[in-house]
């Protein structure tokens, strides 16, 4: 009898998406009876603007959407992507520059899996979104981390990248606005860190997601277009999920040079084909439309923001920076690791968030998931009441510990 491993070392070193397992804890949850709130998933709770659904229910009465098409996305919508990005962050890019791809994710993997090679590095800055690790792993190349604090509101200056840098990096990820902290660096730091990019000959995968969810004086500046010497080396990853509150429509996009998108589009061409054509008729409604069904949503994000950082920094023992975009706040909450609270003396940020789902119903995401111990993710796209009910009943429990 074989004694081989039954599932490849490969995919057996994937871990399963942290910030997706505890939303679906937390439904289950509520599935049998009990009062949770999740502040899990990154996902709006608004509605699918109309207009977006109304073009899929045409696009679906369509005969031509019923077969299939380009694998690398329809070309109608390829155009209206590269005239969203020239029209939003002013850079110019030719339709044939633009992968369609299912949703962000795919646009994540498809992007490093033609980057890389064996062994390259990738300087990932934390804390970090969950998947960048897993798809970086999969492509083959090998993730150093740039560990950011409260302290410096989880930003990463040129010295700690250069520090990380050595003869085998390729690669640098950049993310502002960030999922998991909401941090967004100013034009003047964006500057800094691709011109330290472009003179070390790396290339730079920036993840524009939240390119419109910012509040106050913080403004979203694509590194493409602020430092034109990185030339060639940029890839952009976007998508309509959280801009148009589209998360299960699954459309997403990479942009860069011809021979990456056309690399790229091959590799999707064996793995998905085209993406649903019904999504991307939903798509190109979205991203042709105007930005107003956006303002609405971004202006009770903003309200919601406020609100869940002042209550989580009225909590003895966390401190919140103020989150500048996304809808996500990382508090910390090292000073009530290894305090009794309940008769336990959670030794963890994991075992503490475990501990506060099975006491106050609540769900949060523990900062592991994200590189950095010590932390919690809380979405704040959910509504109000929701909101001010999970954080009082955290601020309630947490009131406890000694």
């Amino acid at each position: 009898m074989s004694t081989r491993p039954r599932v490849s070392a490969r995919i057996s070193a994937i871990s399963e998406s942290a910030t997706l397992a505890v939303d679906a804890k937390a439904k289950a949850m509520k599935a049998a009876g009990r009062p949770v709130i999740g502040f899990g998933a990154g996902e709006p709770d608004f509605p699918t603007p109309g207009y977006i659904v109304e073009a899929a229910v045409q696009a679906a009465r369509e005969p031509r959407f019923h077969k299939y098409t380009p694998a690398g996305g329809l070309p109608e919508l390829k155009q209206a992507i590269a005239d969203k990005t020239r029209r939003d962050s002013g850079y110019a890019v030719e339709a044939s520059q633009v992968l369609v791809t299912n949703g962000g994710k795919q646009a994540v993997y498809e992007a490093f899996a033609t980057l890389l090679d064996p062994g390259d590095e990738v300087l990932v800055v934390a804390p970090y979104w969950t998947t960048y690790p897993e798809a970086i792993k999969l492509a083959g190349g090998v993730q150093v981390d740039v560990v950011t604090d409260e302290s410096t509101g989880y930003l990463a200056s040129v010295e700690q990248l250069e520090a990380a840098r050595t003869e085998r990096t390729k690669v640098l990820l950049f993310v502002s606005p960030s999922n998991p902290t909401g941090a967004v660096y100013s034009r003047e730091q964006t500057e800094a860190i691709g011109r330290w990019a472009a003179e070390h000959g790396l290339w730079v995968v920036t993840d524009e997601i939240y390119e419109h969810l910012v509040y106050g004086g913080a403004e979203f500046t694509s590194i493409a277009t602020a430092v034109p010497e990185l030339g060639d080396r940029v890839v952009i990853l976007n998508g309509v999920a959280k801009t148009y509150a589209m998360t299960g429509w699954r459309v997403g996009w990479l942009i860069g040079p011809s021979d990456v998108v056309k690399a790229a589009t091959n590799l999707q061409s064996h793995a998905t084909s085209n993406v649903a054509n019904v999504s991307q008729a939903a798509a190109l409604a979205a991203v042709s439309g105007d930005l107003s069904a956006v303002a609405e949503m971004r202006a009770a994000f903003d309200r919601r923001r406020q609100t869940m950082v002042r209550m989580l920094n009225e909590i003895p023992g966390v401190f919140c920076p103020e989150p500048k975009g996304a809808f996500y706040a990382y508090p910390s909450v090292k000073d009530l690791i290894g305090k009794e609270l309940r008769g336990r003396r959670p030794q963890s940020s994991g075992e503490l968030a475990e501990l506060i789902l099975e006491e106050a119903e609540v769900a949060v995401v523990p900062g592991e998931a994200f590189g950095t111990p010590g932390y919690f993710r809380l979405s704040y796209a959910l509504g109000d009441d929701d909101l001010v009910e999970g954080v009082s009943r955290m601020a309630k429990l947490l009131s406890e510990a000694r």
